[in-house]
């Protein structure tokens, strides 16, 4: 068996190191977070993120929730929600307004739920490319997407990427990257290939692999076994663990591998 290089962490003190992140939370209502999602037919896990939010980090100022303007007969009018223009299909058009939707925050989140086609694919990818300097998670099926346009946002800045393997697997396949990433394969050639990718890329990763949730960034990876945590394989993407880190990267912008692994083991 190949022995772990000097890249790979593990045994890291996780719950410290959140406490230690968490110090840099504001104490007055501080951050605007935007959270885009949902369809005609699915929109909980957005609205439930929000609530999330708001209810286990209530120094944020602001959460707004994104949605195609087809689900504002689901809604009252409120100030925390904002309607763009819809597909025939139920989910987000391609229009001006929405590439432009996350300016003037200090976070989004994209968190799927959104329909697989052309026209949402170049809506969403417009999006992700604009604000460079925001951080931006991304996660859920939203990652498959735009996997087709990763080349044009690979390289935005404090942009998290939080998916499973197969997503990564496409993504990588998108970028014509060099190295296979195989479902079966062992943990060491997984993380291998993550501390490489992280090194030709600004991008910060979170996968589950061989029990194990994967955290990657500017060529370190840290593994942490997800018995040891509170998530289950099927948790991971409910879209509590996206919102966690968003809140993390917000407020922590210069460490984003240690936001990750912070978030992973935040404690409501």
């Amino acid at each position: 068996m190949q022995e772990p290089a000097p890249y790979w962490e593990k045994g890291i003190d996780y719950t410290k190191l959140s406490t230690d992140l968490a110090w840099n939370f504001p104490e007055q209502h501080k951050g605007v977070i935007k959270i885009l999602g949902g369809n005609s037919s699915s929109f909980s896990v957005e609205v439930k993120a929000a609530e999330y939010i708001n209810r286990t980090f209530p120094f944020v100022k602001s959460i707004k929730n994104i949605f195609p303007d087809v689900l504002k007969s689901k809604f009252p009018p409120l100030d925390n929600l904002e309607f763009y223009k819809s597909t025939d299909s139920g989910s987000f058009a391609d229009s001006v307004e929405l590439s432009h939707a996350f300016e003037d925050i200090d976070c989004g989140i994209i968190m799927g739920d959104l329909s697989k086609n052309s026209v949402t694919s170049i809506a969403v990818s417009k999006l992700v490319q604009n604000n460079p300097s925001t951080p931006l998670v991304l996660t859920r099926d939203a990652v498959d997407l735009v996997s087709n346009s990763a080349g044009d946002f690979i390289n935005r800045d404090q942009l998290y990427i939080i998916a499973s393997m197969a997503s990564f697997q496409k993504l990588l396949r998108a970028l014509y990257y060099p190295r296979p990433l195989m479902l079966s394969q062992p943990i060491f050639p997984v993380v291998e290939t993550f501390h490489k990718f992280t090194l030709s890329y600004p991008v910060s990763i979170l996968t589950f692999h061989d029990g194990k949730i994967i955290c990657a960034n500017n060529g370190k990876v840290s593994t942490i076994e997800i018995e040891k945590t509170d998530y289950t394989p099927l948790s991971l993407w409910s879209g509590e663990l996206a919102a966690n880190i968003a809140v993390y990267a917000m407020f922590n912008p210069s460490t984003p591998l240690e936001s990750m692994l912070a978030a992973i083991n935040h404690k409501c």
